[in-house]
């Protein structure tokens, strides 16, 4: 009979159990936005610690902080609206947590909001973003004509080099909704935090959360591809909010209410 193989255990005691989750939702504005998701894992680590947060931590051999990320934006791509689930082994003041936090991150990482969690998954409640894309030396016309071709359309599909290869899919059935603006009519009609950068043409859009997802990169190469679209520079592309989507005004909602 074979020799049953003893389970290795972990010296020492078992970790404090966690007793509060907390939702925090923070920016990544100006150069911050080319900072990438293991970047801002690292910075957010340090930040806990330097603001004596009480983190709970995993079993085993190698705990980790127990931080839930989710969706979090592309390198490059600004955001307003960016989110992470931490837990904790003692009670805390969110208030407070966000003030320690703040201090403690690289100004352009800016946190907003923290709240306790509610009941559920995050990651279940960020159902579609609301993206700006702001187009340098595109003209207004140009831009528009291409996103009333776009929408026109009942499919319109782009090809994406994954890691298991490329990937074929439809880019049209996640665009909820996508006008194009002016930015005098832009300010009126973002976020008062998010400032228009110089005279450009503008694309506000509101995009479900699909699987795969897709992203503006997506949008822009259909637009390429369906109406020539080749602007002289890449846009400025941040997120103005996810969050649940409200199907009957095309909004993104707060996740965190």
């Amino acid at each position: 009979m074979a020799r049953q193989a003893r389970q290795r255990v972990p010296e020492g005691p078992a970790p404090d159990p966690a007793v509060q989750k907390l939702r925090i939702r923070y920016t990544k504005r100006g150069r911050l936005r080319f900072t990438s998701s293991r970047d801002f894992q690292r910075a957010l680590e340090r930040a806990l610690r330097r603001a004596d947060v009480p983190m709970a931590f995993s079993a085993g051999f190698h705990p980790h902080p127990k931080i839930s990320y989710a969706n979090a934006a592309a390198t490059g791509t600004g955001s307003e609206a960016e989110y992470v689930e931490i837990s904790v082994t003692q009670r805390v003041d969110p208030e407070s947590v966000r003030v320690a936090l703040d201090e403690a991150l690289p100004r352009g990482i800016d946190v907003v909001e923290v709240v306790e969690a509610a009941p559920g998954a995050l990651a279940d409640r960020l159902e579609a973003s609301d993206w700006v894309l702001e187009f340098a030396g595109v003209p207004l016309e140009v831009l528009r004509a291409a996103v009333e071709g776009l929408l026109a359309l009942e499919r319109a599909e782009v090809t994406r080099m994954t890691k298991s290869g490329p990937r074929t899919f439809d880019v049209r059935g996640a665009i909820v909704m996508a006008r194009v603006l002016g930015p005098a009519d832009a300010l009126a009609d973002t976020v008062t935090s998010h400032v228009i950068e110089g005279d450009c043409a503008i694309l506000r859009m509101v995009v479900r959360h699909t699987t795969p997802a897709v992203r503006p990169d997506d949008i822009l190469t259909a637009l390429r591809e369906t109406a020539d679209l080749q602007p002289p520079r890449p846009p400025l592309v941040t997120r103005l909010a996810q969050g649940p989507l409200d199907t009957a005004s095309a909004r993104v909602t707060d996740p965190l209410e």
